[in-house]
């Protein structure tokens, strides 16, 4: 179990702004120079939207800043954006918010058309409105309703290491799992090989890879789509951070990627969560091509009171995509500028190049931590709180997961603390 579940909304957590004053554990270099205002690679052009200043989120709940127990400790952990957020969508929810009719709504058809065309746009890939579900619950919560839906009688698979969301789930739901082990070569994660173990209901695929990054080749997915159909077996690729990939590494979206003859045992789950930093409004899509499998899929979610549409989730995702290009393009510039300062400095500790979000996968030894201990290290010599490679399965032992998209500024920081090791 990982903890972006986890929940504490108090005002007891420090944030960006206490950073800079915070006592420091231990002499260091003095901080590198700031980046600039746009950072390289951004193209011509491009708005400021506010990436490399001060971001701070005192007051407003932050789960991911409720980690940081102590003063002056950057939580690096939780995977969720320390900047602001696309502003079409602030824009969005702030004229809905002042028609004060807060109903209950319907599901506004053309919104599957809106995804569709995004697909279209961002991916190349031709997906059809009528395989599209708009969710008004995150993606955890689909992917739980979705596996009563096929009610599985035969294990689920998914890889190690992994986002323990899916281990989570199974035990939440009683259901049998296995871990696959993932390969680490010179080139990063590579996906299971051969045949695949029977039974298996389903098998689960985070793409690209969490936590690691690693965006999975487009022959490999079409491969483990075929090798799943050849069992029965129903692939689904949790994509949230598919739309974060950076330059030269395109997204393959399984629904898409599959053979068609192998489509209608494939679903594709997303979410304008992770790619706009909106994930505490909760919302999700679903990419289901067999027909009776999204009609149960619906009638599932029904059964929790969850249907289509919702009146705040439509307007976050239908003001992001139809308006965040701009904001995104420019986020991934930063990103992508974030990654090289930190893989950089972190050279051999990295153990799979991040190809895609903001996640860092670090082997602990090679930053001279206790692979047993290495999360408490790091907080105590760096004032750096991370995630602890365990929680992502067997596969994980000895690894920490670092979250970098941060401001310029608090990277800096971050970079400094960092020469400490």
């Amino acid at each position: 179990m990982t903890d972006d579940n986890f929940q504490r909304t108090d005002d007891r957590f420090r944030n960006l702004s206490s950073v800079r004053g915070a006592p420091r554990p231990a002499p260091g270099p003095a901080p590198a120079p700031a980046v600039p205002a746009v950072p390289a690679g951004t193209p011509a052009g491009t708005p400021d939207f506010g990436f490399d200043a001060p971001f701070d989120r005192t007051g407003t709940g932050s789960s991911k800043w409720a980690r940081a127990d102590a003063p002056g400790v950057i939580p690096m952990g939780l995977a969720d954006m320390d900047l602001p957020g696309p502003p079409a969508v602030a824009e969005a929810l702030e004229h809905r918010a002042r028609h004060r009719a807060y109903g209950y709504t319907v599901c506004d058809p053309a919104g599957r058309l809106l995804v569709a065309d995004w697909y279209r746009t961002r991916h190349g890939a031709a997906v059809d409105p009528d395989w599209v579900l708009l969710l008004p619950c995150g993606p955890r919560t689909a992917l739980r309703v979705l596996l009563e839906a096929v009610r599985p009688q035969a294990p689920v698979l998914f890889p190690t290491p992994e986002w323990g969301g899916f281990a989570q789930l199974c035990r939440a739901a009683r259901l049998p799992y296995r871990e696959l082990p993932l390969h680490l070569g010179p080139g990063g994660y590579r996906l299971p090989p051969g045949p695949l173990p029977r039974p298996a209901a389903a098998l689960l695929l985070s793409s690209p890879h969490n936590p690691s990054g690693r965006v999975w080749p487009t022959g490999s997915v079409r491969d483990l789509a075929a090798r799943a159909a050849e069992n029965g077996t129903l692939l689904v690729s949790d994509e949230v951070h598919g739309d974060l990939t950076h330059p030269g590494h395109p997204h393959p979206v399984a629904v898409t990627t599959a053979d068609p003859a192998h489509r209608h045992l494939v679903v594709t789950l997303s979410s304008v969560g992770k790619t706009f930093n909106c994930s505490g409004i909760p919302s999700s899509f679903a990419l289901v091509p067999d027909p009776g499998l999204r009609a149960r899929f619906a009638e599932a979610l029904a059964g929790y009171g969850l249907w289509e549409g919702g009146l705040l989730e439509q307007t976050v995702q239908q003001a992001a995509l139809r308006e965040g290009g701009p904001w995104l393009d420019a986020l991934l510039a930063h990103l992508s500028a974030a990654r090289t300062r930190l893989t950089d400095r972190l050279g051999p500790a990295v153990r799979s190049a991040p190809q895609a979000s903001y996640l860092l996968w670090l082997d602990a030894s090679a930053l001279g931590l206790p692979p047993a201990d290495a999360r408490r290290a790091l907080l105590e010599r760096c004032g750096l709180e991370a995630s602890d490679g365990a929680d992502f399965g067997p596969g994980g032992r000895g690894s920490l997961r670092l979250n970098y998209a941060l401001p310029g500024p608090a990277l800096t920081t971050v970079l400094a603390r960092l020469e400490r090791l």
